[in-house]
This record gives structure tokens, C-alpha cells and sequence, in this order.
């Protein structure tokens, strides 16, 4: 049995089960549930920052490569980052306008909160305790970007100056001996395969999570919290959908001449395997076949946008992160201000960059995003049910963004551009 069917029945046990409970009015049971989900929970929190560290560190500097094709690397890079930023500020911007959270009744809110009170109080209290306006907010953001200790940074769960330290550490491997480099590199490389092995044995758990958690939930709050979370995966939908047609038609159009739906039905194989896999990594080998025989770009373009595009672009993941995270924060009731916004944005954008392009890895990514706008991680079981199929629709758009930087790259290498 596949693991997601097995999280499947585990979401569909728990509710069963937090719905018999509510109705006989036996909330004591769940004490005895709350062990199970807050292992769960530890155990997620136990590989965020190790991961983080680990593959954005390889990812950067993986980019020593860019010198071989000059500003081609570097506009290949500037075209992921840019439209990942633009994915997730649509999901932000979409959930902000449909409050697919705000669905839940407020009775169930209160009641949901009070359950995570000490959660929901220490995270809400930690953003910014003092009193200053948005533009001292954000300046003090940019600051914060810089650890003064990695270490410390580490041991807080200071995600952004965690995801700094890791790409200017990367980074400047790249600038070192290359015997040097690659040694370390080899070892960082074995640690992140043990790190990747740790999360597939920590989703091995998650039926048992996700039945334990969402059984509290439903206890507590009854059948009514299914509304908001169906409304919840019909806005990911919607936003996956809406990148696709508004930013990588618009950026096809103007700057490869090049037809959206001609374009996906000629790249169709690329995306119906990287959605039944959800792994852009898996994908990889069929993506570059489509793109030298059915899209005509030359090897030399394919081979090196393809592989970088399936280490660091991930829009379709960005997007379903912020959709996730402000969800969250409309469930516990928590009012997010614009510079937690902005760090969302951020955030998101760097972490798909050590993102790992296998199924799941987009829900451990996810926490590092609620931890830098101080939304409570147990969050994070009331979406888990049906993160597997939506994993697979934004795999999809992933596949999409690196095919058609593919084809915009090569379009303007042909015609002599500096891309």
C-alpha cells in the first residue's frame, strides 16, 4: 500500500474517530491521542534546520557551473528566483482576498485555539514585541537577514539567517580550490542523503500523526472544520492555475512567441510522469528528452537549465506554501502583518531553493515558513490529509516553470542574446 493511501485513511480514521468522540462527548480520550501528535511534530521540527542547511549549501554551491556558460547561469537564476517570488505572492494574495480560513466558524475557532493557547500566545508574542510602524519592521527584517552566530540562528530556528549563512556558505565553495571544495561537498552531500532518509522514515509516521491530530481537531471542533479545508485545496488549485496561464503564458508569449496549450501538449509526457511521481528529480531525464526532440532546445541549454531548475525552482511549491501558511494563520485566528507577509515571501523563495524535488519534501519545507511568521506547526495536520494530491498538481507547475526557462533560455541563445 503507497504511503499516501495509507495518510488517506489515516486523515479519514481521524476524522471517523474525532467525530464519534465529539458527538458522545468523550474529550478526555484524546489526552492519550496528544503523545502521538506531538511526537509527529517534534519529529518534523527535528529535520528542518539540518535539511535546510544541508541542500542549500549543495544547491549554491552546486552553481560553480554557471562560469561555463556565463550570463546564461546567471539569468537562469534570476528568471527562477523571480518567478518563484511572483507564485508565492499570488498565493498570498489569493488566500488574503478568499479567507478560505475565515470559513471556520468563529465558535470552532475560539475553541481550536484555546486548545493550542500556549502555542498560538508564544508565537504571536515572539514576532515583534515592540511597537513600531511597517517601515521600521521591514528595515528591521533586512537586518535580521544577517546572523551575527550561525550557530545561535541554528539552536533558535532562525530560518533566514539559517537559509544566509547556508547560501554564503555555498556560495563561497565555489570560489575555493576545487579539490578542497569537492571533499567537503561529499560529506555535506552524504549528510543531506541521510537527512533525505531521516524524512522518508519521519513519513512513515505520518499516518499515525495525521490520525491522532486531526481526531483532536475534530473532537474539538466537530465535522464543520472540513469546510475551510476543502476551500482551502480548491485555492491552492486556483492559484497553481492561475500562475500557469498568467505568468508562464504572459513570459512564453513575449518572450519565446510560443502558444501556452501547444506548449504543455507538446511537453504532455514530461508532465504526466512528474505527476504521478510528484518528484521533479524523477521527472528530470523525460523533461530533457521532451525538450531537444519536441521543443527543439539545443543539449547545451537542456543539460544545464533542466538539472539547476530541478534542484531550485519551485514555484508550484512556493505558491502552495503561502496559501498553506496564511490558511493557518486564518484558522488559529492569528492577524499576519505586512512584514510577516514579506518574510513569508522571502522565506518561501529561499527555502525552494534547498527544496529536495521528492515527494513530501514540500511539507517539511513548509515549516520552516510557518516558524518565520510565528504560525503554531500543528497547523500543519490539518492540511496533511490531502497534501499528497495537491503535491502532485504543483509538481506539475514545477515542471512547467523549468521547461519554459528552458525554452526562453535557448530562444535567446539561438538568436545570439546575452540571455
Amino acid at each position: 500500500m503507497q504511503l499516501y493511501t495509507k495518510i488517506l485513511i489515516g486523515l479519514l480514521l481521524g476524522i471517523l474517530f474525532g467525530w464519534l468522540i465529539h458527538i458522545l462527548d468523550a474529550r478526555w480520550i484524546t489526552v492519550y491521542l496528544d503523545p502521538v501528535g506531538q511526537i509527529f511534530l517534534r519529529l518534523i521540527k527535528l529535520v528542518v534546520v539540518p535539511m535546510i542547511l544541508s541542500s542549500i549549501i549543495l544547491g549554491a554551491s552546486g552553481m560553480r557551473d554557471t562560469r561555463k556558460l556565463g550570463s546564461l547561469g546567471l539569468w537562469t537564476l534570476l528568471f527562477f528566483i523571480t518567478t518563484t517570488a511572483i507564485a508565492i505572492a499570488i498565493g498570498v494574495t489569493l488566500t488574503e482576498f478568499t479567507k478560505p480560513g475565515a470559513a471556520l466558524p468563529e465558535a470552532d475557532r475560539n475553541s481550536l485555539m484555546q486548545s493550542y493557547a500556549d502555542a498560538v500566545t508564544e508565537k504571536t508574542a515572539s514576532i515583534d514585541p515592540k511597537n513600531r510602524s511597517e517601515l521600521e519592521r521591514v528595515l528591521d527584517l533586512l537586518v535580521r537577514i544577517v546572523p551575527t552566530n550561525p550557530i545561535e540562528a541554528m539552536s533558535q530556528g532562525d530560518m533566514l539567517g539559517i537559509i544566509f549563512f547556508a547560501l554564503f556558505f555555498g556560495l563561497c565553495l565555489t570560489l575555493i580550490d576545487r579539490a578542497k571544495a569537492d571533499v567537503f561537498r561529499n560529506v555535506i552531500d552524504a549528510f543531506n542523503d541521510t537527512i533525505l532518509k531521516m524524512i522518508t522514515l519521519i513519513m512513515h509516521t505520518a499516518p499515525f500523526g495525521v490520525f491522532a491530530i486531526i481526531a483532536d481537531a475534530v473532537a474539538t471542533l466537530g465535522i464543520g472544520i472540513l469546510i475551510p479545508l476543502g476551500f482551502y485545496g480548491l485555492v491552492v488549485l486556483g492559484g497553481l492555475a492561475l500562475h500557469l496561464v498568467l505568468t508562464y503564458g504572459f513570459l512564453l508569449f513575449f518572450l519565446a512567441r510560443q502558444n501556452l496549450f501547444v506548449f504543455l501538449k507538446r511537453i504532455r509526457p514530461a508532465l504526466l510522469l512528474g505527476f504521478s511521481t510528484s518528484s521533479s528529480s524523477a521527472t528530470l531525464p523525460v523533461s530533457m528528452k521532451v525538450a531537444e526532440e519536441e521543443l527543439g532546445v539545443s543539449r547545451e541549454v537542456s543539460s544545464f537549465t533542466l538539472p539547476l531548475g530541478a534542484t531550485i525552482n519551485m514555484d508550484g511549491t512556493a505558491l502552495y506554501q503561502g496559501v498553506a501558511a496564511m490558511f493557518i494563520a486564518q484558522v488559529f485566528g492569528i492577524e499576519l502583518t505586512l512584514t510577516q507577509k514579506l518574510l513569508m515571501v522571502l522565506t518561501a523563495t529561499l527555502a525552494s531553493i534547498g527544496a529536495a524535488g521528492v515527494p513530501g519534501a514540500g511539507m517539511i519545507t513548509l515549516a520552516v515558513v510557518l516558524q518565520s511568521a510565528g504560525i503554531p506547526l500543528a497547523g500543519i495536520a490539518l492540511i496533511f490529509g490531502i497534501d499528497r494530491l495537491l503535491d502532485m498538481f504543483r509538481t506539475t507547475i514545477n515542471i512547467v516553470g523549468d521547461l519554459t526557462c528552458t525554452v526562453i533560455m535557448d530562444n535567446r541563445y539561438k538568436r545570439g542574446s546575452n540571455p
